[in-house]
């Protein structure tokens, strides 16, 4: 009985290791199944989300559900460590490790060795007589050093990769408002394809940095932005509604950058579903009906922004629309994130305008009485 226990607790040493290197070292994406941190999120985030979703969709549920992300990693690291030490008091008690204390140590007494050792305290209250127990004991104070190491350099690069990824989210709020819409953000740059195709570029840049390192640390996805009307899907979803517009048919437009952050911000979404577990679903509403692409097109047109209205610029706007909405419905039902319109429902609304004493007056830039 002894052995079993002792190869128990050494075979979830190396689980827990190996599981703990491929989240934090490991630069690149993990399509194994079986692993303990996928299993974590999947149970957690169930039970989390599940009170988010009889919450009021307003900012106390964004509130609620931005706890997740910080608040699941750090448990996370509790559990490896938990974990470690309760597999190393296995392994020394299954091995029958002899303590300096009356009658050779007990199950507890391993336990609390394996945690001073783990945490390398080195209290020398209790500790091993053997060989083999000291082996053991230099291995697990190794593991844990490294460990502790390993988190303190892992926290600033995840953190560095939140912050990255909302100053483009943030600067997004004056081109496209927030909650962010394609027709926004067509219409800021209806007399300046040059900027726009400038804009898209560095969209795709973003789109290409924001995969990287979602699958590098899949609980980046689980971070919500700083203000509830943001999320890094409504963005790369107002993006991918832009470039599929302008592909269609903008006259004069950027077509071939437009492709370009097409076809990365789609394999950023495709391939975060994956990493989430999320199979592509058909949404039951269509976020872009008949009347609403007629509104679309004429709240474009009105801006100086002449799309292409024949039938086959539907035809083919339907075909880039299927390649990647089933994507980010799947993603948005998962992370609870609503998706943007593709137009504007009345006045745009723009975060900076904004404060907690009120909204400023909506006056364009290019008003020369702006501030008389």
């Amino acid at each position: 009985m002894g052995w079993v226990i002792a190869a128990f607790g050494a075979l979830w040493v190396v689980v827990i290791v190996w599981d703990a290197f491929e989240a934090i070292v490991l630069p690149r994406r993990v399509t194994r199944r079986l692993r303990p941190t996928r299993f974590f999120y999947r149970v957690t985030w169930r039970g989390w989300s599940a009170v988010g979703r009889r919450m009021r969709a307003s900012g106390r549920r964004e509130t609620y559900l931005s706890f997740y992300g910080p608040l699941s990693l750090l448990v996370l690291l509790a559990a490896w460590a938990l974990s470690l030490i309760v597999a190393f008091g296995l392994l020394q008690t299954g091995l029958g490790v002899a303590l300096n204390v009356p009658g050779g140590g007990s199950l507890i007494e391993h336990l609390y060795l394996s945690g001073t050792t783990f945490f390398t305290l080195g209290l020398g209250d209790v500790a091993p007589v053997s060989t083999l127990g000291r082996a053991l004991v230099v291995v697990e104070a190794g593991i844990g050093f490294a460990f502790l190491a390993l988190v303190i350099g892992y926290l600033p690069v995840l953190y560095q990769s939140f912050s990255q990824r909302e100053v483009d989210i943030t600067l997004l709020d004056a081109r496209a408002g927030s909650p962010p819409s394609a027709e926004e953000l067509l219409r800021g740059f209806a007399s300046d394809h040059e900027e726009l195709t400038m804009l898209l570029r560095d969209w795709e840049r973003w789109s290409a940095e924001a995969l990287e390192s979602h699958l590098s640390y899949p609980v980046l996805s689980y971070y919500r932005s700083q203000h509830d009307n943001q999320s890094w899907l409504a963005a790369l979803t107002t993006l991918l509604d832009a470039s599929a517009l302008v592909i269609v048919g903008v006259q004069d437009a950027c077509a071939r950058q437009a492709q370009l952050t097409f076809a990365m911000a789609r394999h950023a979404v495709v391939d975060l579903a994956q990493v989430l577990g999320r199979a592509p679903i058909d949404s039951r509403a269509d976020r872009l009906p008949a009347s609403d692409l007629a509104r679309l097109r004429a709240g474009l047109a009105a801006a100086g922004v002449l799309l292409d209205v024949s039938t086959g610029a539907e035809d083919k706007l339907a075909e880039l629309r299927q390649m990647y909405e089933p994507f980010i419905t799947a993603l948005s039902e998962h992370l609870l994130m609503p998706l943007p319109a593709w137009g504007v429902a009345g006045a745009p609304r723009e975060n900076w305008r904004t404060s907690a004493w009120g909204q400023m007056p909506d006056v364009p830039f290019d008003d020369p009485h702006a501030g008389h």
